[in-house]
C-alpha cells in the first residue's frame, strides 16, 4: 500500500470515531508525530478481541550503536511513575480520564487498585514516549487482551507482547522482567516510538512493524478500531 493509499485508509478508519473529521481531514489526536495520519478501515465483525488473532513476530533488526544507546537510555530508570501536572485543571483531566477508563476496564481487571495503577502507568509511559494513551490501550487490547502474563505463539510477552530479544538488545538480558507491568509498558511504548521514528511518523507502517506484518492492514486496523474504545 503506497502513502496515498495509507492516508485514505486512515481517513476511512477515523471517520465516525472522531466527530467532525472528514475523509480528507487531518486528525490531530496524536499531536507531534503523525503528520500523515488518515484513516481506520472498519474491521469486519466488529472490534477484534483475543491477541491470538493477531499474534505476530517482530523482526530482530540490526541497530546502530547510537540507536541502541538511545533506546537503552529510554528504557532505563524504571522508577514508579510520578505524574506531574501543569496545573490543577490538568490533574483533574487525568483523574476524570482514569475514572472513566477504570469503569470500562472493570470486566478485565476486577480489583480497583490494580486498574488504577495500570492506567496511571499507561498514562505515564505513553506520554513519556510521545504516544496517545488511547492508542496504547488499543494496542494492549489487541496484543494481550490486558493479560499481564500473556505469551504469544512467537514468544512475545506481557501486556504489549514484547519479544524477548529486546531484553538482550536494550535491557539487562533477562526476558522474565518483561512480565513486570511498568517494564513491559515502558519497553512497548519505547519500541513503538522507535518504529514511528523509523517510519517517519507513518502509523500504519509503524504498527505493522510492531506486529511483524509491515504493510498489511489487518493489524493496524485492529489496533485503531480498539483505540476507539478508550477515547
Amino acid at each position: 500500500m503506497n502513502r496515498a493509499g495509507r492516508r485514505a485508509w486512515l481517513s476511512r478508519c477515523l471517520t465516525g470515531f472522531l466527530p467532525g473529521l472528514s475523509p480528507g481531514g487531518s486528525p490531530g489526536f496524536l499531536p507531534g508525530f503523525l503528520p500523515h495520519l488518515s484513516g481506520l478501515a472498519a474491521t469486519a465483525g466488529g472490534l477484534l478481541g483475543p491477541f491470538d488473532a493477531h499474534a505476530g513476530k517482530q523482526a530482530e533488526e540490526p541497530l546502530a550503536d547510537a540507536v541502541r544507546g538511545a533506546l537503552t537510555a529510554a528504557i532505563a530508570s524504571a522508577a514508579p511513575p510520578k505524574l506531574v501536572f501543569a496545573d490543577a485543571e490538568a490533574r483533574l483531566d487525568f483523574l476524570r480520564w482514569q475514572s472513566a477508563m477504570s469503569e470500562r476496564l472493570k470486566h478485565r481487571k476486577t480489583e480497583a487498585h490494580t486498574r488504577l495503577e495500570f492506567l496511571e502507568t499507561v498514562w505515564y509511559e505513553s506520554r513519556r514516549a510521545g504516544l496517545e494513551p488511547a492508542l496504547v490501550l488499543g494496542l494492549v487490547q489487541v496484543e494481550s487482551g490486558f493479560r499481564k502474563y500473556a505469551i504469544s505463539s512467537a514468544g512475545a510477552r506481557g501486556y504489549m507482547q514484547v519479544m524477548p530479544f529486546w531484553a538482550r538488545l536494550i535491557g539487562d538480558g533477562e526476558p522474565a522482567r518483561l512480565f513486570h507491568m511498568q517494564t513491559n509498558l515502558r519497553f512497548g511504548c519505547v519500541i513503538l516510538r522507535h518504529y514511528l521514528d523509523l517510519e517517519r511518523g507513518d502509523l500504519f507502517l509503524a504498527l505493522g512493524r510492531y506486529n511483524g506484518s509491515r504493510g498489511k492492514p489487518e493489524y493496524p486496523s485492529a489496533v485503531l478500531a480498539n483505540r476507539a474504545r478508550w477515547v
